[in-house]
């Protein structure tokens, strides 16, 4: 008779105390109630001094961490969870400090090949320093208009705006540094914006179906989890050398940023075709309105099976 292994525990880390705690929670609960209806034993923890005892004597088969934010993405959670000497689902702590950082990332990505937007890294304290005025005439005489103006650490398009005018620029630079020390700006892109999910269930990482976003108006914080302001198109509406194309760098992200199990990456595709990176996220958001459960039943799976897939891919680990 074959060996009847148990049905591998799993603890889900959500909550934090960032800015996006709120998505962070729905990401877990929704999770979490797909795992239970495979049949798994699931329990869900926020990070709060209780978590490392807590953790210390469920010694759960798998951790996963879908925390949005700092200590959810740069690594630091999850080296904690690492030193217990417990698996984690997803990146490890190194990968994710390297894709946490947006210019690193977007550096790593130009290296090997895949097209980003040209960009400058700023922290606040050089307009001290310089003065503002005179950063933002050098700016923009460098890279032109429209500009975005984002947060090189960070998620949920929380301080970040699109400038169209000289004159919008300092507002933004506040806005940004209301997140943040250190911002990056970049040569807007336009054109479409897709995001592309990657999932590796053991056999290698494979794109899911690209998820195309149109919102009347930036694709902010509340465009992104509450209903209405933002219209999804699952798959994007793309030809299939574009589709093909998008694919692709999701996957050369993926792989270039030594990601694992599941990671998500931004895209705009120009007039032309061309995809651009911009961004991605090792914590994909789980919510209902998300791009990565859009995108995985979009390609027919069920949801509770791919994420029990992942968990029996990290176990086989």
């Amino acid at each position: 008779m074959p060996e009847v292994r148990p049905a591998p525990t799993v603890a889900v880390l959500a909550g934090g105390l960032s800015h996006e705690r709120d998505v962070s929670l729905r990401s877990g609960r929704r999770v979490a109630e797909a795992l239970r209806g495979t049949g798994l034993q699931v329990s869900v923890h926020d990070v709060d001094p209780d978590l490392v005892p807590a953790l210390r004597q469920l010694r759960p088969d798998v951790v996963w961490p879908l925390l949005h934010g700092a200590s959810g993405e740069d690594g630091s959670v999850r080296d904690v969870v690492q030193m217990l000497g417990l698996r984690v689902l997803g990146s490890d702590a190194r990968a994710s400090r390297v894709a946490w950082s947006k210019p690193v990332a977007k550096t790593v990505l130009a290296r090997a090949g895949v097209a980003t937007p040209e960009y400058v890294t700023l922290p606040q304290s050089l307009f001290r320093d310089l003065g503002a005025a005179q950063v933002l005439d050098v700016l923009v005489a460098r890279l032109g208009l429209p500009l975005v103006v984002k947060p090189s650490r960070g998620g949920s398009a929380l301080g970040v705006t699109l400038v169209t005018t000289r004159d919008a620029l300092p507002a933004a630079m506040v806005e940004c540094f209301s997140y943040t020390d250190t911002a990056l700006v970049e040569r807007a892109v336009l054109g479409t914006e897709v995001a592309v999910s990657v999932v590796d269930t053991g056999a290698g990482p494979v794109a899911l179906p690209a998820v195309e976003v149109v919102t009347d108006g930036p694709y902010d914080y509340d465009a992104r989890y509450n209903p209405g302001r933002t219209e999804y198109f699952a798959p994007a509406r793309l030809g299939p050398d574009v589709a093909a194309a998008v694919a692709d760098v999701a996957v050369r992200a993926h792989t270039a940023l030594g990601l694992r199990d599941v990671s998500r990456t931004d895209l705009l595709v120009d007039d032309a075709g061309v995809p651009w990176f911009l961004e991605v996220n090792v914590a994909p958001g789980m919510t209902e309105t998300s791009l990565l459960p859009q995108a995985a039943e979009a390609a027919g799976h069920d949801l509770g099976v791919l994420y029990r897939s992942l968990v029996d891919a990290v176990v086989a680990r």
